[in-house]
């Protein structure tokens, strides 16, 4: 098997365009649009700014 390299950047906008469109078209049918729920167990600080950057992405869609 050959090698194959994978443009993740490429990937991830690919992802995001199309799931900004589902939600845009969701929302335009009278849905609800996603949300995101997060349950942080402790106060480990890895985990506090991994659950932070997420925030931003999923406003950006």
């Amino acid at each position: 098997m050959t090698a194959q390299n994978i443009d993740g950047t490429l990937i991830s906008q690919t992802v995001r365009s199309e799931v900004a469109a589902r939600v845009k078209a969701r929302v335009e049918a009278g849905l609800r649009a996603p949300g995101l729920a997060v349950v942080l167990v402790g106060e480990d600080p890895a985990s506090q700014v991994y659950v932070g950057s997420k925030r931003p992405g999923c406003e950006q869609i």
